[in-house]
């Protein structure tokens, strides 16, 4: 890995390079993609139906495009029960966690008479994208799932491409577990279309959240305004604060969990021990090479891997919080105290023994996070993304009375006659 100094005068552009690593739309991208929209949009299910066996190669009908209980039960078969009762626990923690966000309805009687208050009420459907082919993310499927169930969404529809005809058995099992209501075979930019404007077969959902590559990414920009969406997800990315009390095996183990997922996938250390900093360096190279997925790790490492020496654990708060990483790790002797000066984070590990994996997998709270510095703004998913809020106003006629004056000022100042009128009438009735 690449030390690089704080002091450096290039230290701002490389770690800029880093953040905008990101796979971004091209103009080749977004021309299929509108094509695929806009043709699912018009033709519904037959477009569907064509563009699967063009893309994925599978030739599917409408009477064998959605998942059956059968197949969800022979799943089952084909899974490990340990795997199944590991899957069990996840989504028991991420059910858990996700049920203390929960938003409450509230009302407030306020002075003469006025009742002001929120509504907070699930979407009616929320559709998810799930990966297929190489990709078997049965957490994402928890992680997407639940917070919707929790939030009391009651329809949710699953997509996932089958390129090799048939769905990966612990996604079909995760779905179970989850709750989905229904699932079908097709992924690409013509699953996000079919879910966002509706067809024969597939329902019109309010808002779609899952990953995808580049095609789904656009195709969920495209769609937005239709309906909703979470984040367009970048690669993944993890940043470790370290101090003398780290043990460098650990630091680059967590390091190379993040370089494993993909060649755009980011390992930053920033530490102010040069000996942390060696170790660490020395330890990614040894772990590295026992790796089944060594040669995405070492290209990740590569071209976006750091070690970040820094003068204190105060500049590598200042560093950290430029990044505004995905997952931040804070492997120092006092991590509470460090964490009063963190500011921008996706998932916050705090402590030697808290791997962003835990995370990832088992501990509750959303591995869903903002990538590419959008820690900034964004929040991880939860169950606030799977409801709306109504605002309610009541006034009596005293309550009315006493802004009525005010309402018509500013409506005065704005030009909108009619709308100081609609106070003028009331406060004349007799």
């Amino acid at each position: 890995m690449k030390i690089i100094d704080s002091q450096q005068k290039d230290i701002v552009a490389e770690l800029k390079r880093i953040i905008n690593r990101g796979e971004t739309a091209t103009e080749e991208a977004a021309a299929v993609v509108r094509e695929v929209v806009e043709r699912v949009r018009k033709e519904g299910d037959p477009a569907v139906l064509a563009y699967t066996e063009k893309f994925d190669r599978v030739s599917l009908t409408l009477k064998n495009i959605r998942v059956t209980p059968e197949e969800i039960t022979d799943a089952y078969s084909k899974v490990e029960p340990k795997k199944v009762d590991a899957l069990k626990l996840a989504a028991a923690n991420i059910k858990t966690f996700h049920e203390k966000q929960k938003l409450s309805s509230w009302v407030s009687q306020e002075a003469h008479g006025v009742i002001l208050g929120q509504l907070a009420r699930p979407l009616r459907s929320v559709g998810v994208y799930v990966p297929g082919g190489k990709a078997v993310y049965p957490s994402s499927v928890l992680m997407n799932v639940i917070p919707a169930r929790v939030a009391g969404v009651e329809q949710i529809v699953m997509c996932s491409p089958v390129p090799g005809g048939v769905l990966n058995p612990y996604i079909l099992v995760a779905a179970d577990i989850a709750g989905v209501s229904e699932i079908y075979k097709i992924g690409g930019a013509q699953a996000v279309a079919a879910m966002a404007y509706g067809t024969a077969t597939i329902p019109k959902v309010d808002k779609i959240v899952g990953p995808g590559n580049i095609y789904v990414a656009t195709a969920k920009r495209y769609v937005f305004g239709q309906v909703d969406i979470d984040m367009i997800a970048g690669p993944s990315e993890v940043l470790v604060i370290a101090d003398d009390s780290a043990d460098p095996s650990f630091v680059a183990a967590d390091l190379l969990s993040q370089a494993e997922h993909d060649e755009l996938a980011s390992a930053i250390l920033v530490t102010a021990s040069r000996s942390i900093a060696e170790r660490v360096n020395a330890e990614v190279d040894r772990q590295m090479a026992t790796l089944v997925r060594k040669e995405i790790a070492a290209r990740a490492i590569d071209r976006f891997g750091a070690i970040v020496l820094v003068k204190d654990l105060a500049e590598a708060a200042e560093v950290s919080n430029s990044i505004a990483p995905e997952h931040l790790e804070l492997s120092v002797e006092k991590p509470f105290e460090l964490l009063a000066l963190i500011k921008n984070a996706g998932a916050i590990f705090l402590g030697h023994y808290t791997p962003e994996s835990v995370g990832d997998y088992v501990a509750g709270p959303n591995h869903v996070l903002p990538t590419g510095g959008t820690a900034r703004f964004f929040s991880p998913l939860s169950t606030d993304d799977f409801m709306k809020k109504s605002s309610l106003i009541f006034y009596t006629k005293e309550g009315l009375d006493k802004v009525g004056e005010a309402v018509m000022q500013i409506a005065d100042v704005e030009g909108l006659e009619a709308h100081g009128n609609t106070i003028r009438v009331r406060m004349t009735k007799k």
